[in-house]
């Protein structure tokens, strides 16, 4: 200690939180309306010879186990999931096992704060899911599950495979009036590393990553603060 001089170390978290305090949220962001749901027009080789069995075997008994929690008219009839949206009217996605570009709809969940539902949407080579507008009953693509913040202002989903190509997004997005906001986006190393990220405060994501063949060892690690001009990226 230097006489007549003062140190403080300021902890990390409080260093952070004065850093959220100096943003303001200013930074427009980009709305995603999505697409009307689409008829089954078949092309190419359907997938597999036994991919109807798994449906009655698997896939469709898992599915009519989440559908049991669900408050709203949502059924299967065979490949078409309907769903309930706004205005008594329902909205039919139909599965299209075929070709590279066909995809299956499983209903995963219902998220009352988008308000949209949630499906598992496998196709050949690739997988993503689908948020369905309770609405508008359009359909917006995403690749991973979202993930809201505590208070249910925004969520976050990750993109993170090495197959089919490789594939590193974190997104963030906040529900509106015709579908979703994309409040920002930041690459991540998914060509080396798989990553994680969890909601630390509604303007705070932290985000850790390991690398693929050890995860023993660690990898990038970095926060994501919500500033005046989007999300901006602090650390590694």
């Amino acid at each position: 200690t230097v006489t007549g001089v003062q140190t403080c170390a300021l902890p990390i978290s409080k260093f952070l939180v004065l850093l959220l305090l100096l943003f303001a949220t200013t930074a427009r962001a980009e709305t995603l309306a999505g697409e009307a749901a689409k008829a089954c027009v078949p092309k190419g080789q359907t997938w597999s010879v036994d991919h109807e069995s798994e449906n009655h075997t698997e896939r469709w008994p898992r599915e009519a186990a989440k559908l049991k929690g669900v408050q709203l008219n949502v059924s299967r009839d065979k490949d078409r999931l309907r769903l309930a949206i706004d205005g008594g009217r329902t909205v039919e996605l139909q599965d299209c096992p075929y070709g590279d570009t066909g995809a299956q709809y499983l209903f995963e969940r219902y998220d009352q704060a988008g308000p949209f539902y949630v499906l598992s949407t496998p196709q050949y080579d690739d997988h993503h899911y689908s948020l369905v507008m309770r609405q508008t009953g359009r359909v917006i693509k995403v690749f991973g599950l979202p993930i809201w913040a505590s208070d249910r202002s925004k969520f976050l989903s990750i993109a993170c495979v090495r197959h089919p190509e490789v594939r590193g997004e974190l997104a963030i997005y906040t529900p509106a009036t015709d579908g979703i906001a994309k409040e920002g986006a930041i690459e991540l190393p998914c060509g080396e590393q798989s990553c994680a990220a969890r909601w630390e405060g509604p303007a705070w994501i932290s985000v850790s990553c390991r690398p693929w063949d050890d995860d023993s060892r660690k990898g990038a690690e970095f926060v994501l603060l919500q500033g005046t001009d989007g999300w901006r990226k602090f650390g590694r």
